[in-house]
């Protein structure tokens, strides 16, 4: 399990740590680990030409103890203080002494364009707001650079705990974080400006619970449901999938298709689009009498194609198990219902849904996917599950929200999302909780797409049939 913590947790550990240790001692362990990172980004550091975009707090500190290192090495380093007169004094200090340079007025941008490799140290953590207008020179010199860039623990200009970007940022191709990530290096928009990301192990002590969490294949390989010899089809789960329309016939294919691969052993499918379901899917149980008189199920799928059918929503939400709602279903469902339930209920929606749901505008919820969830699983008492760029899973009682850590761009395709609710509500119905159901139908659904597109255009029934294979590659 990847794991982030709030930059308050942060703090607080590393003061219990500072408190048992000489003192510098954690900065030059930060700093040890940045300058072997920054070592092994340059393949050869003796003559490479640093340059350290310094500014005023500790992760400044910690790059110019990173870049005396790499000067003793044999590295032209330079350090371009924001502001000469607040940089880390000891650290400017040791610079000098190993041979480097603070770079006179005027000369930074300059500096940053040419050189083999520029460390953003401009802002730490605390960093809030967006870059000062100083700043922003340097971070747009550093974009221009030919060489590559590596953040000290995260990019300058990006909100650590929300991965909310305000105004320009430094683009990284590396982050090396301490301790333990941050939120915004898992969360867009701030996860884009990341680059790739390298963990130091500090010797922080932190909490049980992070703010964030992120499965791995172990993990998820843990919650697959996978049938034991005495089980049956109904042992397994039924999945009832009440989606499409004469308008979206291809909303219930694709729901059922994803349901069918998703663990349950029988998928009962109500609604107006039953030909083209048998067609496609014989296997599946289906039933023209609406969701009461479907038969028994575990879990519900509603909402994928549903057009206005309100009445089919309202019935669903009615029945006392666990049900994923999804697309038109998250506008017809009534919010006071949903509340209400006794049974977990997984909401699925993508930005724009999210946004008319919460009553602000897309961008809003593009900018601040974290608070978005939270409050979206707030206000219905329900388990989120917010699509996107980054697929954030909440739950209304709180606790850390699960990021999913798979997924290509090529999944932006239509179909694909109805694909994830059959998924999800299959494993509803074999008896993951709405957060595991959730999270894990995320992380197959997004191994689908890449396995499916290998770099080229998919659709979404490509994904639907690349489920088993990504199911096979987490069980190893």
């Amino acid at each position: 399990m990847r794991t982030a913590y709030s930059v308050e947790t942060v703090r607080n550990a590393e003061r219990e740590l500072m408190a048992r240790l000489p003192e510098g001692a954690l900065m030059q362990r930060a700093a040890a680990g940045l300058a072997a990172a920054c070592a092994d980004l340059l393949g050869r550091v003796y003559g490479s030409r640093v340059v350290l975009l310094v500014g005023s707090g500790d992760n400044g500190g910690d790059a110019l103890y990173a870049g005396a290192r790499l000067a003793r090495r044999g590295a032209g380093v330079t350090a371009v203080p924001l502001a000469p007169e607040r940089a880390h004094a000891a650290g400017l200090a040791a610079l000098r002494r190993a041979g480097g340079r603070v770079a006179r007025a005027g000369e930074g941008e300059a500096l940053a364009e040419g050189a083999d490799l520029v460390v953003d140290g401009i802002v730490g953590i605390g960093g809030k707001g967006g870059l000062r207008p100083e700043a922003v020179p340097l971070a747009a010199a550093a974009g221009r650079s030919r060489g590559a860039v590596v953040a000290v623990d995260l990019p300058s200009g990006v909100d650590a705990d929300t991965g909310e970007v305000h105004g320009v940022a430094v683009r990284a191709d590396l982050t090396v974080t301490f301790g333990t990530h941050k939120p915004g290096l898992l969360i867009d928009p701030a996860r884009e400006y990341a680059g790739s990301v390298r963990l130091v192990d500090i010797g922080l002590e932190l909490p049980v619970e992070p703010e964030l969490e992120a499965l791995q294949h172990h993990d998820v390989a843990q919650l697959l449901p996978v049938p034991r010899a005495e089980s049956d089809k109904y042992r397994r789960g039924v999945v009832g999938i009440a989606a499409g329309s004469a308008r979206y016939p291809g909303a219930a294919v694709l729901a059922v298709s994803g349901a069918l691969r998703g663990g349950a052993g029988a998928v009962r499918y109500v609604g107006p689009a039953g030909d083209a379901v048998i067609a496609r899917f014989p296997e599946t149980l289906v039933s023209d009498q609406g969701p009461k008189h479907a038969g028994r199920v575990q879990a519900w799928v509603v909402g994928p194609g549903a057009g206005d059918d309100a009445a089919t929503v309202g019935e669903v939400l009615a029945a006392d198990v666990p049900v994923l709602i999804d697309a038109d279903g998250l506008r017809l469902a009534d919010a006071e219902v949903v509340r209400g339930r006794r049974a977990p209920t997984l909401m699925t929606p993508h930005a724009g849904e999210a946004a008319a749901l919460l009553g602000v505008e897309r961008g809003e919820v593009e900018g601040g996917r974290l608070t978005a969830v939270r409050e979206l699983a707030r206000r219905y008492g329900a388990t989120v599950l917010l699509k996107g760029s980054t697929t954030l899973v909440a739950d209304s009682g709180g606790g850390a929200v699960r990021v999913n850590p798979t997924g290509t761009g090529w999944l932006a395709t239509a179909g694909s999302g109805d694909v994830l609710s059959g998924l999800g509500g299959s494993l509803l119905a074999a008896g993951l909780s709405a957060v595991d159901a959730g999270s894990v139908g995320a992380y197959v659904h997004g191994l689908a797409g890449r396995l499916a597109a290998e770099g080229a255009p998919v659709g979404a029934h490509d994904v639907a049939d690349a489920v088993p294979d990504a199911w096979r590659n987490v069980l190893g």
